[in-house]
């Protein structure tokens, strides 16, 4: 396979977009179209880059972009819309502040005020803040290295085991189908401090193996204060055959979740509290699936170029989430009407109002006015289907806020 970049017009000014009024429209009904080709790209180089599988340099604006494939999309999409979902990410490791550690037991890291202090008089914004936690709010600088949302830390049964499994490939039944997941422990595990648990998900076409070379970049900013699983998705049948994909003709994916789920909680120190999701593409929608179908087992969730919950879950959402969504408005593979409907779904089951204050890195807005301890981030960048540069640095921060 040949090496493939997509020129982005990095002279395009950005968007910043102070105030949006949601879009009540919502993705439905959804289908295969017959007519779709499918689409394969590889790079040359071995996947280093934060995000496994591309390499994107911001001032440049272009991307190498991984395995790529068919995206369902809804009824009556044109065929030249069609999305092709794949791996993708950025490059680059920022030095990691060594504040950032596991909560323990007993830390007792209580929630801070929900109040935006940020905002002023009615219609004014507040100017982004680097590192800021809640919108407006400078991030603290104990315990967690943010402000945490979530309480003090809920420990797992496996908290005190000795014997827990080493990092490397896992298997695990799921109604008779052996499905395979790799796991990353810090390298200082400890067997009694509750770590944050990153579920991972790769693209359409993509493995595990390549999300699990430094999980979207987050392994390094984690300092060892996490574990991580990058589950592998099944073949696909029909346009999607032989690629490996999640599915959405059932709930087998959803069930593979919860089993590693609980196969983490009862083998290492998890903090049940803090227990999230991310996803790029194809593995975006199976971060919506998951923040919404599991909804009262995880914390937060990323979904990076993905769609859904809506039309993709096949079942009703349960619990609330946090959530962070960034897409592409130059988008032809995932429509970027894809991101805003994920965006407005997560917006109205949130409870949030139309007001944005804009939050940093990126070019990331988060609605006022969510539930407490729930906030909704979206992130429109001028470019295409990839992770944007400052993802792994933006996803981070906001786990680090629970």
């Amino acid at each position: 396979m040949t090496e493939s970049e997509v020129q982005i017009d990095a002279d395009r000014p950005r968007r910043r977009v102070k105030r949006h009024t949601l879009d009540s429209r919502v993705v439905r009904g959804l289908t295969l179209l017959p007519s779709a080709l499918l689409l394969f790209q590889c790079t040359k180089n071995p996947l280093n880059g934060d995000m496994n599988g591309t390499v994107v340099d911001a001032g440049r604006g272009t991307t190498s972009i991984g395995a790529a494939g068919v995206l369902a999309a809804p009824a009556g999409t044109p065929t030249s819309s069609l999305p092709m979902s794949g791996s993708a990410g950025g490059s680059g490791n920022p030095a990691v502040s060594t504040a950032m550690r596991p909560f323990r037991a007993g830390s007792g890291a209580g929630a801070p005020s929900m109040a935006a202090s940020g905002t002023g008089a009615a219609g004014r914004t507040a100017a982004p803040v680097a590192g800021m936690g809640f919108a407006g709010t400078s991030a603290a600088t104990a315990g967690g290295g943010a402000p945490t949302m979530g309480g003090p830390a809920m420990p797992s049964s496996g908290c005190g085991k000795t014997g827990t499994p080493p990092s490397g490939n896992q298997t695990i039944d799921v109604d008779g189908v052996q499905r395979a997941y790799i796991v990353k422990v810090p390298s200082n595990y400890e067997a009694n401090t509750p770590y944050r648990l990153v579920f991972a998900w790769h693209g359409l076409g993509g493995t595990a193996m390549q999300i699990a070379s430094n999980y979207y970049g987050l392994v390094t900013r984690s300092a060892n204060s996490a574990l991580f699983i990058a589950g592998q998705g099944q073949p696909g049948t029909g346009q999607q055959n032989g690629l490996a994909t999640w599915t959405i003709a059932n709930d087998s994916d959803v069930v593979f979740t919860r089993k590693m789920l609980e196969w983490a909680k009862a083998n290492y120190c998890i903090d049940v509290r803090r227990v999230f999701s991310i996803g790029m593409s194809a593995g975006g929608m199976m971060s919506n699936i998951v923040g919404c179908e599991l909804g009262d087992s995880f914390r937060a969730m990323v979904a990076m170029s993905g769609g859904g919950p809506k039309g993709y879950a096949t079942k009703p959402c349960t619990g609330q989430l946090a959530v962070w969504i960034s897409h592409g408005n130059k988008d032809d593979n995932v429509p970027f009407s894809y991101g805003k409907a994920s965006r407005d779904y997560w917006a109205k089951a949130n409870h949030c109002g139309t007001e944005t204050v804009p939050v940093m890195p990126g070019t990331c807005l988060e609605y006022q006015g969510c539930d407490a301890g729930f906030p909704v981030q979206f992130c429109e960048f001028d470019g295409g289907h990839m992770v944007p540069s400052f993802a792994g640095e933006a996803a981070w921060n906001f786990f680090l806020r629970f």
